[in-house]
């Protein structure tokens, strides 16, 4: 190819290259398609002819020293309908004019490693791979509508505005991988709503300044790999794996609830909702979420070993309202969260649910979650007994003002912990149980204590003991001395002053012990509702 002057055309041009390089020099686009549904569908079987087929060295002129713009124009590549051959490579270069590919067919891979865009938009097109890694751009990458059959390579790329990924169809790579992007930078939000991945979605390290939208998606892992890897993934904002509204007719998406939960039971007019199904396991751990993790109705296909893992994310509201997982795990181990917004039917049973380490410092419940629910909900976390997720209910139930809740939590506490003890010590505890349910029912202490004093003053009207001192001694009353046995610190003025001999002396000394017990119950508990108040 030779130099052109500046309004001459390079030799050896199609006739298809010449009317490109003419649109870019105007600014417009290049438009070759024929306006049939059948024959303008980038991803039929059938190939497209030479006269719809320009050469990827052509474009790549244009794109790297292209000419200059005829007067009062601004150059830029925007094709639709084009079939690009050979393989397009801009490694390493800067992108000056505006680009833009819809519904376009490239025969081979792609090439943008360390290349350097001002905006980058391929809409709906098919390419069998996209290497991009460290690619920058100053504003939008659009690839949505998009089918790349083996991989996209994102790897430490720098998005200035948006990433837009919306429906877009990915294969897998060599190594399983649908989408690499490991340290990648989108300055504002990153869109992938509605796309189809087979293979590992991965953004370990990526960070978002907006929100992070997987609403309506659909990924699929390949074999030995996860569906989605994103360990220490930053969104400013929120990450949505929710459901999205689709029009019925035509399968487009409609408008989407803003936070994954709508106010309204049922969908827009002529649009249905289509829920965010993962095949494969998930890990988000040690991300960081400046708004929500929002996971309402997604829908979770998990193996045995495979994870939902949120093990250390740390985010001011985690909306936790999946469908329940019928296998595989869901692990919060070291998370931290303000406001837990979940469902007692999304949350997996015995064995499929680790808490350890799991701070939240209060609880929505999405619809109706009985007390009962959510002590099966610690009990499933904790197949070995913890202390720490018990005590950590009944602080959040506390401090939302539900005293009897948080004291029904640490009596399961202590029951799971009697579970783990010797035979004596269990034999212990069940006794304590049954007597004063271990202190946290003191209405129970009270009534035993009422039942002793009744019982002792009944057994000690029949009974006149000598006095210790002839001349020193109050009038016997059995109803009083009970009672001054069974208080202690309080005297009443009866004990001290009679001589018990025999059985009556052990039976004082068994009030005197029971009533240390049961009034020491007591107390405490109204000490936790005075420090309630």
């Amino acid at each position: 190819m030779t130099e052109p002057h500046d309004g001459d055309f390079p030799d050896d041009l199609s006739a298809a290259e010449l009317g490109m390089w003419q649109s870019f020099r105007t600014g417009t686009t290049y438009d070759l398609r024929a306006r049939d549904t059948v024959r303008d569908d980038p991803f039929a079987p059938q190939g497209w002819g030479v006269e719809r087929s320009v050469e990827a060295r052509v474009v790549a002129r244009l794109l790297l020293n292209g000419p200059r713009p005829r007067p009062g124009r601004v150059a830029a590549l925007k094709l639709r309908g084009l079939r690009i051959t050979g393989r397009l490579d801009l490694a390493g270069g800067r992108v000056d004019p505006y680009v833009e590919m819809t519904g376009c067919r490239f025969d081979e891979e792609v090439l943008l490693p360390e290349c350097h865009f001002t905006t980058l938009r391929i809409v709906g097109c098919a390419m069998p791979r996209l290497e991009a890694a460290r690619l920058r751009t100053e504003g939008d990458l659009h690839l949505p509508r998009c089918r790349v059959e083996r991989g996209i390579r994102l790897t430490d790329a720098q998005i200035g505005t948006d990433l837009l990924l919306n429906q877009i169809d990915i294969g897998p790579d060599r190594q399983g991988r649908a989408l690499l992007g490991d340290g990648l930078s989108v300055g504002q939000d990153l869109q992938a709503e509605m796309i189809e991945t087979l293979g590992e979605l991965s953004l370990r390290g990526a960070k978002v300044g907006g929100s992070l939208s997987l609403r309506g998606s659909r990924l699929r892992a390949a074999q030995g790999r996860r569906a989605l890897n994103a360990p220490q993934l930053s969104v400013e904002r929120t990450l949505y794996m929710s459901e999205a509204w689709v029009s019925v007719d035509t399968g487009n998406p409609g408008t989407t609830p803003p936070f994954g939960i709508s106010s309204s039971p049922t969908p827009a007019h002529g649009t249905r909702p289509q829920v965010f199904r993962c095949r494969g396991g998930v890990r988000l751990d040690d991300g960081r979420f400046g708004d929500a993790v929002d996971l309402h109705k997604a829908v979770f296909r998990l193996a045995d070993r495979e994870e939902l893992s949120l093990r250390r994310i740390a985010v001011p509201e985690l909306r936790f309202n999946p469908e329940r997982p019928a296998r595989g795990r869901v692990v919060l181990n070291g998370a931290k969260v303000v406001t837990l917004i979940d469902v007692s039917s999304s949350w997996p049973g015995p064995g499929g649910l680790a808490m350890g380490g799991f701070v939240y410092e209060n609880l929505v419940p999405y619809g109706h979650f009985p007390l009962a629910r959510r002590l099966e909900w610690v009990s499933a976390a904790t197949p070995e007994y913890a202390p720490e997720p018990y005590e950590r209910l009944a602080a959040v139930l506390r401090s939302s003002g539900e005293d009897s809740d948080a004291r029904e939590v640490l009596l399961a506490k202590q029951r799971r912990r009697r579970e783990t003890l010797p035979p004596a010590a269990k034999l212990w505890g069940f006794l304590q149980d049954w007597t004063v349910a271990y202190g946290y029912r003191p209405g129970r202490a009270a009534l035993w204590m009422a039942v002793l004093w009744a019982a002792g003053a009944l057994v000690f009207s029949r009974y006149e003991p000598a006095a210790i001192k002839q001349d020193e001694h109050p009038e016997w009353n059995a109803s009083l001395y009970a009672l001054d046995l069974l208080v202690p610190v309080i005297n009443l003025g009866q004990d001290g002053y009679w001589r018990m001999e025999g059985g009556w002396q052990w039976l004082a000394a068994v009030l005197v012990l029971l009533g240390w017990i049961l009034a020491t119950t007591v107390a405490a508990g109204a000490t936790r509702l005075l420090r309630r108040g």
